[in-house]
């Protein structure tokens, strides 16, 4: 990344900054989602009118954003607009940043398609020959490389300058009118009328040749979509508007997954952005150890019940995503819109559960001294991790709950809220909230939410056997809840789903809803979904019930529950790991 960054500036482009902290991973990461194809360009992940499934954004395997030449290789600029913004969307940018990204990326450097890549372009590095050692795509045509070189198979320049910066690639765009051709390769891309600029552009390789400019399909889109058209005419009248505009969304792009400004290291990091999720720095003295005992006791009196105060909590916390470090407790977004409004949070039963926590935290706050407050992020968590430790010690084995201050409050004004909405709990299995749509099988979503949490299977596994017991299911109270002491931080959970008295059978409200009857007198005890079944049913996530369900297994939930929550509770708190 700072290589790009140092490339730009080399051409004479003014960067906004540049973070590292970074990590290098060296073996292949096999959670991610490539799509459903097997073939290169396929595009079996549309559905309907050209909608795409989530959570994809390349419009075809193999392709890093949209097809250049045009969706599925036609030639449509306006169809290629739909596809720019629905990927680039995806990527949390908006219509400026996509224009940016595209007209900043499309001043330097040229295409290359000197051939058509059938008979030239060998296999994949994967499907290449061993002595290729993983290079592939080995080209056969001329030299294989310079003049002869085949990547995308379009071929040209932008602009006359294609190694410094300028705002020649928007006078292009629109000093010219443009018409459909053909590269060397055969590809689609667009050249000037009538013949014309056609020696503006000089040779990459040969200095007594010269061509003119070109564009990609994708390239004509921004001047074919009336909003799009509507920036790049402002930023050819702006030339400094542009250069900023570019400027902000490559270190949006070079950084999106680093997470919050926490975690940007070195001298030349930028103040925080707004798609960073940014929360304020703490200028307070913190709760100490007797302040958070006595906060603990008032939230417990407050008239909260166990399954609120962990539920919100979970809530809170919940939306950490692992791959991009967003999410989590810290900020109290929670409170702020898109997270209030969220069906998965109740915004009814919420409402009234923060109305109190605030109350505390109003009260707590005004009878400090020396400038000693409480967050409400602080208090949320700290509300869970109390109602956990109740609920451990109404099991019969009493349990310390780690808690570290030292979260802040976000403001609304702080929260890009279309970029938040993104981090929406379509789904949780660990509170049984199986979504309104279901495109594959219910455990398997939970799974992907335990990945995202950064969560092992056997974490996985008894953070749903504790929240199962503290009651923590919505809009179906009691679904999942296989105990006769809800509130208790019990093993019931495996107890009586393993229970081989129980038969269990699909309900009839529900496809994805189970009974479990008395094998004998054939009455329901118990309703549960597909993800609670799922533990029993799975070989893997079975042997790891049974452990839990044992009659030594009982302090063993306890603690390795405890541990799971912490890690929940916390994987946002990255200053904790600098200390």
């Amino acid at each position: 990344v700072l290589t790009g960054n140092v490339a730009l500036e080399t051409m004479g482009f003014k960067t906004f900054g540049f973070a590292g902290g970074r990590q290098d991973v060296w073996e292949p990461q096999e959670d991610i989602y490539w799509g459903p194809e097997t073939e290169w360009l396929g595009d079996k992940r549309y559905t309907g009118d050209r909608q795409l499934a989530d959570p994809l954004g390349a419009v075809q395997m193999g392709l890093i954003y949209v097809n250049p030449q045009g969706p599925n290789g036609k030639p449509d600029p306006l169809a290629s607009a739909r596809d720019i913004r629905e990927t680039f969307a995806r990527m949390a940018m908006n219509d400026e940043e996509t224009v940016a990204l595209i007209a900043g990326g499309h001043t330097f450097g040229k295409a290359h398609g000197a051939a058509t890549p059938d008979g030239h372009v060998g296999p994949e590095p994967e499907g290449a020959p061993l002595e290729e050692m993983a290079l592939g795509w080995k080209n056969s045509f001329g030299k294989g490389n310079g003049v002869d070189t085949i990547t995308s198979g379009l071929e040209g320049a932008w602009s006359s300058m294609p190694t410094r910066w300028s705002n020649e690639y928007l006078k292009n765009l629109w000093n010219y009118e443009w018409e459909l051709t053909q590269s060397p390769a055969g590809a689609h891309q667009w050249t000037p009328k009538n013949g014309a600029a056609k020696d503006t552009v000089p040779d990459a390789h040969d200095k007594s040749k010269r061509h003119a400019p070109m564009m990609f399909t994708s390239d004509i889109a921004l001047r074919t979509d009336p909003a799009y058209a509507k920036i790049t005419k402002r930023w050819l009248e702006n030339p400094a508007e542009f250069a900023d505009a570019f400027a902000k969304a490559w270190y949006k792009l070079t950084h999106r997954d680093m997470g919050p400004y926490a975690r940007c290291l070195g001298p030349h990091v930028p103040p925080a952005q707004l798609w960073q999720d940014p929360v304020p720095s703490v200028d307070h003295l913190l709760i100490d150890a007797a302040d958070i005992e006595s906060l603990k006791k008032t939230l417990l009196a407050s008239g909260l019940t166990t399954a609120q105060l962990v539920t919100t909590a979970w809530a809170s916390a919940a939306t950490f995503r692992g791959s991009d470090k967003r999410g989590g407790a810290n900020g109290a977004r929670l409170r702020l819109a898109p997270q209030k409004d969220w069906e998965v949070n109740q915004p009814a039963e919420l409402a009234k559960v923060l109305a109190v926590l605030e109350k505390v935290q109003a009260i707590f706050n005004a009878a400090q001294t020396g400038g000693k407050k409480v967050s409400l992020a602080d208090l949320i968590v700290l509300g869970g991790c109390a109602a956990v430790e109740a609920a451990a010690a109404k099991a019969g084995v009493p349990a310390k709950v780690p808690f570290h201050p030292g979260r802040t409050d976000a403001t609304q004004a702080m929260t890009d809220t279309e970029s938040v909405a993104l981090l929406e709990l379509k789904y949780d299995g660990f509170r049984n909230y199986l979504g309104r749509k279901l495109d594959r099988p219910a455990p398997e979503n939970l799974v992907d939410r335990a990945q995202l949490l950064t969560l092992t299977p056997p974490e996985m596994t008894v953070l749903v056997g504790g929240m199962r017991v503290l009651d923590t299911t919505v809009l179906f109270p009691g679904l999942g809840v296989l105990t006769k002491q809800p509130g208790a931080l019990t093993n019931d959970f495996f107890v009586n789903l393993l229970d081989q008295s129980v038969v269990w059978e699909k309900a009839k409200i529900c496809e994805h809803f189970f009974e479990g009857r008395d094998r004998k007198s054939g009455q329901v005890k118990w309703n549960a979904t597909a993800v609670d079944l799922v533990f029993g049913s799975n070989s893997q996530l079975r042997a790891l019930s049974e452990v839990y369900a044992s009659a030594d297994g009982k302090t063993k939930f306890v603690h390795d529950f405890v541990a799971a929550w912490t890690k929940v509770m916390n994987l946002d708190r990255f200053d904790l790991a600098k200390k």
